[in-house]
């Protein structure tokens, strides 16, 4: 009996130690799934962002050369614009101020005429040789034709003749006379010829430094939106680089764990398996060693009972004697143990003869054994199937309430999703919103462009077909010339008035000019701003679609994570209602009486005790 204590002993402290190594093998396996899941998903999720990173930087890169080849074709097309204006500009500065010395030449030398009509007879003015040499080089002009050429040579080439007709003052005069109404009428028209080539002149430089100022100001419009979208795509990049270099770490970071993991689990596993193994090898000796005992146990206590039996026919003592210690060892027991089976049995043993007190003391040990083994058999198998439903109802409860946290922290996160979701697709109708508005606002601009340069330039039109019909007229109009010196001149008057309305006319048309200019410039600056907040826009509304649109994919997955959760959380709590209705099931027949197992097998030890006490006695 000892050595068979001690073998149930040893094993129950085996199979408590494997219960715990079984559970932990359990709790390490769920643990290392779960991160192995977690961490694939993971890398899944950094290897998507890793190959959007590379393609927005590729597609970025693309952007930054092709800008970086705007920019500099640009540059390159302002600097020789500029070149260009700066030439342009120096012709028409020397063109300019030759037309304005020569139109003072020719008026410096209508004045003189009219003066005295034969003062370029008179030698030893230096003022007047000087502006002889001016005249020399006013008529090499070529817009001076031939006919006026040859007019002021001769008018020139009088100055050298003979100085003997100084002498004959009123011949020469007489003589000069007959032509001076033609050289006024032809110095006239060779300053309005100047005055017009000055004008157009200056038209000319004032058209064509608008249209270089337009130039100016939309390439460099473009530059500054080109360079402000090349930092952008510059900073763009940058980011997208550091975040895929951020993935990258983080990926090469989770599958050196998720390794780890894999290998730990496999390692576990097999480490859980042959443990079981070597349990099972346990249990198999452990039965043999107790099935040896048992066998060793039967084979006593048969030769025991054998030795009993021959000593009982062998030996001859006082029957009655035997028979009353026997009687009062059973009634004793009887007494103790408020049996009424053994009280019957001391009975019979103080009356009935030997060989029939015998049997029924051996049949009442073999009953009380056998009642033994089956409340034995009993309380182990409550005990076992106690044990491992709780174990089981322990289990099922864990995973139970991992699932449940699961799903929990998969409809939070969810939420989070569909809030950050929604905010995206809010602020994309915002963006959309704007760039309506935008384009309302820039559509109505436009149309007040249009407007107000329409009249801006039929103004200016309007202004320049005035001044020529004024120029055109003033310059066709007959002034009457006479012959007494004493008559007034009213040419001079009208000429002073056209040119003052010609030149209030030609101020009003650079301000209509520099106003059309000026409007121009506005519908350039606000057409680029537009073109600005119209890209930003697409860029901003394209990242926001993308983010949604990952934000959606996550979701989806997360969706597809919580019905696994919940269909795990619903099979677990189905197989714990099946432990807990089996624990309810096995209370009737093994909750603990109001004498305990212990009690019950002690009392059944002592009977059993006494009555082979008896039996040596009636033995002996």
């Amino acid at each position: 009996m000892g050595l068979k204590g001690k073998v149930e002993a040893d094993l129950a402290a085996d199979e408590k130690l494997m219960n715990d190594y079984s559970k932990y093998c359990d709790e390490e396996s769920n643990n290392k799934e779960d991160a192995i899941t977690s961490n694939k998903r993971t890398i899944g999720d950094l290897n998507a962002a890793i190959s959007e990173a590379s393609a927005s930087v590729g597609t970025l890169t693309t952007e930054i050369e092709e800008l970086a080849a705007k920019i500099a074709t640009a540059d390159a097309e302002l600097k020789s614009a500029s070149d260009v204006r700066a030439k342009e500009h120096g012709d028409f500065a020397a063109a300019e101020a030759e037309l304005v010395d020569t139109i003072d030449t020719l008026s410096r030398a209508t004045i003189v005429l009219k003066r005295g009509q034969t003062s370029f007879l008179q030698k030893g003015s230096k003022d007047l040789s000087m502006l002889s040499t001016a005249l020399s080089k006013v008529i090499e002009a070529s817009w001076v034709n031939s006919h006026q050429r040859q007019q002021v040579q001769a008018l020139l080439q009088s100055q050298d003749t003979d100085e003997d007709l100084s002498l004959a003052p009123q011949a020469t005069t007489s003589a000069f006379e007959s032509q001076g109404g033609g050289i006024l009428d032809t110095l006239k028209d060779m300053q309005e010829k100047a005055e017009a080539s000055l004008s157009d002149a200056r038209k000319d430089e004032m058209s064509a430094s608008h249209a270089f100022e337009m130039l100016k100001q939309s390439l460099d419009t473009e530059l500054k939106t080109m360079n402000a979208r090349k930092s952008d795509a510059t900073a763009e990049k940058s980011a997208n680089e550091e975040a895929k270099a951020a993935a990258a770490e983080d990926l090469a970071s989770t599958q050196k764990t998720l390794d780890s993991d894999t290998k730990f689990l496999a390692e576990l596993t097999e480490s859980c398996k042959a443990k079981a193994n070597e349990w099972a090898a346990r249990q198999k000796s452990a039965q043999g060693e107790l099935g040896a005992i048992a066998k060793a146990k039967e084979i006593l206590e048969q030769g025991v009972k054998v030795l009993l039996q021959v000593t009982a026919k062998t030996t001859s003592t006082d029957e009655q004697d035997r028979r009353a210690k026997v009687a009062d060892l059973v009634r004793g027991l009887a007494t103790k143990d408020h049996s009424f089976a053994l009280s019957q049995l001391a009975a019979a043993a103080a009356s009935d003869p030997f060989g029939k007190v015998r049997g029924l003391i051996e049949s009442m040990i073999d009953r009380l054994e056998k009642e033994a083994a089956e409340e034995a058999d009993a309380k182990s198998f409550c005990d076992a199937e106690t044990s491992k439903s709780k174990a089981s109802q322990k289990e099922l409860t864990a995973r139970s309430d991992k699932y449940a946290a699961r799903i929990e922290k998969g409809e939070a996160a969810k939420a989070e999703l569909a809030a950050q979701i929604k905010a995206l697709e809010k602020s994309v109708a915002e963006m959309d919103a704007g760039q309506a508005e935008a384009t309302a606002l820039r559509k109505e601009e436009n149309a007040e462009y249009q407007k107000a340069s329409k009249d801006y330039r039929d103004s200016a039109e309007a202004v320049a077909n005035a001044v020529q019909v004024l120029q055109d007229y003033y310059s066709t109009a007959s002034f009457v010339q006479v012959s007494q010196s004493q008559a007034p001149e009213f040419g001079s008057a009208k000429s002073d008035v056209a040119s003052t309305i010609i030149s209030m006319l030609e101020v009003a048309e650079s301000d209509f000019t520099e106003l059309l200019s000026e409007a121009e410039a506005e519908e350039s600056a606000a057409q680029a701003a537009y073109d600005k907040l119209t890209q930003e826009n697409k860029v901003a509304k394209a990242a926001a679609l993308a983010d949604a649109k990952g934000k959606r994919g996550e979701t989806k997955s997360l969706e597809a994570a919580l019905l696994n959760y919940k269909e795990d959380h619903a099979s677990t709590n189905k197989e714990l209602d099946a432990v807990l209705a089996y624990l309810d099931k096995l209370k009737p027949q093994c909750e603990t009486k109001v004498m305990t197992y212990a009690e019950r097998k002690a009392k059944r030890e002592a009977e059993i005790e006494g009555l082979k006490q008896a039996l040596e006695i009636l033995a002996a």
